[in-house]
């Protein structure tokens, strides 16, 4: 598979100034296939030390001196090792967080040597550690599943994402370049096994190899237990319960507020914040905060008692609510449940792997609570010093009173809508309550252009 992020990787390994780096992302995401396939493709030796195969490992680093610690690990292995010419790659790391703070050494006395960590859970250490983290010596990438391109690639339909890479929308602003219907059909079959089959590698090989739904269903729910195995790394935290609590309301609720007490009315909402706030530091839930977009940058206004939550991966959504089902291929997955919440997870997931790889995605979105007259626009994107509305819609139609409220209310130029339709260009006439008209520039466009949004608001 090709993953967008090796060529940052390249770049990173590559740089004078190298220092340590840390990738962070949930169990399952490719971290570990990424450092091997990144050796591989730099004719790097690969250091690799297991922390949790071998947690008798990490006494290689009671001492902060670098090089003794690669020549005892050359004698432990039997090989001469030449900084200049390997990778020293700590995974599982989240065993032994002590070790992080090592790697400042490595950065001052040793940058020859490039070094990589990992773990699964390991932002549980990176969110309450005891040691000393070597601030300003480390850095960080974030991996995240396969984006939708990236899932094209792996169908070996490298055509398909030249065209969306390549798609332009045109220099009249009301007539955008037009899809041809065949690919536009084809395009949108893609999005539908996206859906059902998700951005896990292991989901993905499967279904690239065998073309069956069964076999990728039995895979995610290998997927599913696996992360629910982790439960017991929460106790001391948390009883397993109340994550389990989490755990299956979140597919349920994709695109709906959140409440607590619909999860479990017989529990206390704090403990059940607790058991979400676990499940978000392990990179399963993804909280999209309410935001009044009144300036930049979205997080100072974020409003962190009102929120919706992601799931990590929108394979295994559909896997947990049980529509991963031989047949059901064919159907508008959009439509099946939650009203579109899973159009909104599509294009959630999107917009996080927009993200540059050394920035940790954080989504927000608009609402007004108000009686009677409740608002919310699913998205807010900040594209330079622009906020972009962002309206999903599971069809081809929908109507979009509450975006015509947020852009009448804020006097923006333009904003832009998700949906199965082809793409287009529209003026829309938004009107305040006080009868004051404004007109906006909204941009329609098909799901699969979501990896090139940032781009075709940069042509527009």
């Amino acid at each position: 598979m090709k993953r967008q992020i090796m060529p940052y990787l390249q770049q990173w390994l590559h740089k004078p100034q190298r220092k340590p780096l840390i990738m962070r992302g949930a169990r399952q995401v490719g971290k570990t296939w990424l450092v091997r396939h990144l050796a591989e493709l730099e004719g790097k030796q690969l250091i690799e030390l297991n922390i949790e195969r071998e947690p008798r490992s990490k006494s290689f680093f009671n001492t902060n001196d670098p090089k003794l610690i690669l020549q005892n690990i050359g004698h432990y292995f039997g090989i001469k090792i030449h900084p200049e010419k390997v990778i020293l790659f700590l995974d599982e790391i989240q065993v032994a967080p002590e070790l992080l703070a090592v790697l400042r050494w490595f950065s001052e006395e040793m940058p020859e040597l490039p070094v990589i960590a990992a773990g699964s859970l390991l932002d549980f250490v990176l969110a309450s550690h005891s040691f000393s983290m070597p601030v300003g010596r480390i850095s960080y990438v974030h991996v995240e599943p396969l984006s939708f391109e990236e899932f094209l690639g792996a169908m070996q339909q490298e055509g398909l994402v030249d065209f969306l890479r390549q798609y332009s929308i045109g220099a009249k602003a009301s007539a955008p370049t037009q899809v041809p219907t065949i690919i536009h059909d084809q395009l949108m079959r893609y999005v539908r096994e996206y859906i059902f089959v998700g951005g896990l590698p292991s989901a993905v090989a499967c279904w690239a190899d065998t073309k069956l739904l069964v076999h990728v269903h039995e895979t995610q729910h290998d997927l599913l237990s696996t992360y629910r195995d982790d439960f017991a790394k929460y106790r001391g935290r948390l009883t397993p319960e109340r994550v389990e609590d989490i755990w299956h309301a979140v597919p349920k609720m994709l695109g709906k507020p959140w409440k607590y007490s619909h999860i479990n009315p017989d529990v206390q909402s704090s403990s059940l914040k607790q058991a979400l706030h676990l499940l978000t530091l392990a990179k399963i839930c993804h909280p999209v905060y309410a935001c009044p977009a009144d300036g930049l940058p979205l997080a100072a206004g974020a409003r962190e008692r009102i929120f919706k939550v992601l799931f990590l991966d929108i394979g295994l959504v559909s896997t947990a609510l049980g529509f991963s089902l031989p047949g059901q291929i064919e159907v508008n997955a959009f439509s099946l449940i939650n009203e579109g919440g899973l159009a909104e997870q599509f294009v959630g997931q999107g917009l996080r792997t927009s993200f540059p790889f050394y920035v940790e995605p954080a989504l927000y979105y608009w609402c007004r609570e108000k009686s009677g007259s409740s608002a919310e626009v699913d998205y807010l994107l900040q594209h330079g010093t622009d906020i972009i509305p962002i309206e999903v819609k599971a069809g081809t139609t929908g109507q979009m009173r509450s975006l015509h409220l947020l852009m009448a209310l804020r006097g923006w130029p333009r904003a832009v809508r998700f949906n199965a339709d082809y793409p287009s260009m529209t003026t829309v006439t938004a009107t305040t309550h006080d009868k004051n008209n404004h007109q906006y520039q909204l941009l329609s466009l098909p799901f699969y252009f979501i990896g090139q949004l940032s781009r075709l608001l940069d042509e527009q």
